[in-house]
């Protein structure tokens, strides 16, 4: 807010919930729990990196995701415009992906 005045925030265009992860999901990442994405917005950055709706994210640059509000706070102003890693479970098989979010207009 003082650098930019303003709050800057990241936009992926994605719609998630929270979805509990498969048996070998777990013992492979041993974490339970990762968030779904329901729908995946045309020409967005996410959809630009080729996530799919059904995709499920379990962490961003490394660091767990089990919840949209971690995904959220980890999408802070200093990752807009760069290259993040996006871990996915897509259909049994665990996948890196590379978003770059955008600003969200206000």
């Amino acid at each position: 807010l003082a650098r930019d005045g303003r709050v800057r925030r990241a936009y992926l265009g994605v719609g998630a919930a929270p979805r509990p992860l498969p048996p070998k999901a777990v013992a492979a990442l041993g974490r339970t729990t990762g968030i779904e994405l329901i729908d995946v917005a045309a020409g967005s950055p996410a959809g630009l990196a080729g996530l799919r709706p059904e995709d499920i994210v379990v962490a961003l640059n490394g660091s767990p995701i089990e919840s949209v509000e971690e995904l959220q706070r980890l999408l802070s102003a200093d990752t807009i415009d760069a290259p993040q890693s996006v871990t996915v479970l897509r259909a049994g098989t665990v996948m890196q992906l590379e978003v770059r979010p955008t600003e969200l207009a206000a």
